[in-house]
């Protein structure tokens, strides 16, 4: 490989099938992250490999397994489509190296990925990644590869079931007996992912009633932009909520790790509110206390909810390979960005879209209200909140010249709103006065500028964005 195109990003390496990410490129991955593992004398451990049900994915999970069998590492490997946290759990249940999970997440359908995670199930921080970027992107890169029959032959690759031991474990941490019992009307939207049959299966089989929707595999991902779990890809679930009068709705994007939900009206509880309510659940619902962890990308209620409850809020940049290690660090007890991934205590520092949705349904149980009134509910406590985002899709060269242009923008006022200080941690924010913010990020896995705000006035949300739009010439 001469110029090789592997860039790990935010979360791992994602490209489109058959032009970037080949067969090829995914080996030479594979033996970047054997090289780590061994440099980190974890290879007696061995490593969970896993995929989603995006097209090849089984092959190219296959192709991981035969390399690191090669390179004398124990290859634990999924015996079907599976969530990233299913595949997370997996890692603790067998003490594994860690794991790399063949999945692209949210990305359209012509994309797949490459993602890492840590012997703490958490995903790799950015001295690991750059580490096995440095190895797979390597000229001389000695890439090893045994067939795939020999390696299990030679006992170096076992075949597991990555279901059980999940299910057990989240029973451990919710009480499904109790959401049984509530008498919710639930749709599950899988948005034909990995996360299909999970949520049904955990909660059916009681007073509660479940229907799922696109819960088949279908790699094409029909009807939605890409299986993200938000409001533009929801338009048909929102449909299905009021067709079946469904209390709730949640859907998780094509990995499982991420959440979105609507209420029974059909509107979308964006991911910020969606954070908010987890915290509220956990922290006065539950009585539960400790730290919290959140991206700049998301809510303010977090840091009120931490002055209310009096416990500390740490802020990082974007990306679990931030959250998941500041979450270890201070024993939190949710940490959450603003693309709706959720993480908790006596779990994984990783996201998880299944026991998000599990939270979100226990808080309905136990307080027994819709979801518009718990809303206001934590509206009372935190004050009003209204969030929204724009996706601009760019070229190479409008994406060069936008961040050239962030680097001198130091606007005084936005769409009226003063600006009150500029914070460059991870994009560029505004903080404005009165406690909203605007945010200009450039995606570190799609060719993606994304804008984002959260403002105390629902009439604010569109202006605002529209400004810093401008801001940036794009």
């Amino acid at each position: 490989m001469t110029d090789s195109p592997i860039r790990f990003g935010t979360d791992g390496w994602r490209a489109i099938i058959a032009d970037e990410f080949t067969f090829e490129n995914v080996r030479a991955c594979a033996q970047g992250t054997a090289e780590y593992i061994r440099e980190a004398g974890l290879a007696e451990r061995g490593i969970v490999v896993g995929y989603d049900t995006r097209f090849a994915s089984d092959r190219f999970a296959a192709v991981v397994a035969e390399v690191m069998a090669a390179n004398e590492i124990h290859v634990y490997l999924a015996d079907r489509a599976a969530p990233t946290p299913v595949i997370g759990h997996a890692i603790i249940a067998r003490k594994a190296a860690g794991s790399v999970v063949i999945t692209a997440s949210h990305n359209p359908a012509e994309y797949s990925g490459f993602k890492v995670r840590t012997e703490y199930a958490g995903a790799a921080p950015p001295d690991v990644l750059s580490t096995i970027e440095r190895y797979a992107r390597a000229k001389t890169i000695n890439v090893k590869t045994i067939p795939l029959q020999e390696a299990e032959t030679r006992d170096l690759v076992d075949r597991f079931d990555p279901r059980e031991g999940y299910l057990r474990h989240i029973a451990e941490l919710v009480d499904l007996e109790r959401i049984k019992k509530a008498g919710l009307s639930v749709l599950v939207d899988s948005m034909h992912g990995a996360g299909a049959g999970y949520l049904a299966d955990l909660i059916s089989g009681g007073a509660t009633t479940v229907l799922e929707t696109r819960g088949e595999l279908n790699p094409a991902f029909p009807g939605m932009h890409n299986p993200e779990p938000i409001a533009r890809n929801l338009s048909a679930t929102a449909d299905l909520v009021r067709e079946h009068g469904a209390q709730v709705a949640l859907a998780t994007d094509g990995d499982a790790d991420r959440i979105g939900v609507l209420d029974g009206t059909g509107k979308f509880v964006d991911q910020l509110l969606t954070y908010g309510l987890l915290a509220y659940y956990l922290l006065e619902v539950r009585g539960l206390r400790g730290p919290m962890v959140k991206s700049v990308t998301t809510t303010r209620m977090i840091e009120r909810l931490g002055e209310i409850y009096d416990v500390p809020v740490h802020e990082t940049p974007v990306g679990f390979k931030h959250l998941g290690p500041k979450m270890l660090e201070t024993d939190a007890l949710i940490a959450g960005e603003e693309s709706g991934g959720f993480a908790f205590r006596g779990h994984l520092p990783e996201r998880d879209g299944i026991l998000s949705g599990l939270y979100i349904l226990d808080l309905l149980a136990m307080r027994g209200k819709p979801l518009p009134e718990l809303v206001e509910e934590l509206f009372e406590k935190v004050g009003p909140h209204f969030y929204d985002r724009l996706d601009i899709t760019m070229s190479t060269e409008a994406r060069a010249q936008v961040e050239d242009r962030l680097r001198f923008l130091e606007p005084t006022s936005i769409s009226g709103i003063a600006v009150a200080e500029i914070d460059r941690t991870d994009g560029l924010r505004f903080n404005l006065e009165g406690g909203g913010w605007a945010l200009i990020r450039l995606s570190g896995t799609e060719p993606l500028m994304r804008i984002y705000t959260e403002v105390e006035s629902e009439d604010l949300v569109n202006p605002v964005l529209a400004s810093v739009r401008e801001l940036t010439g794009a």
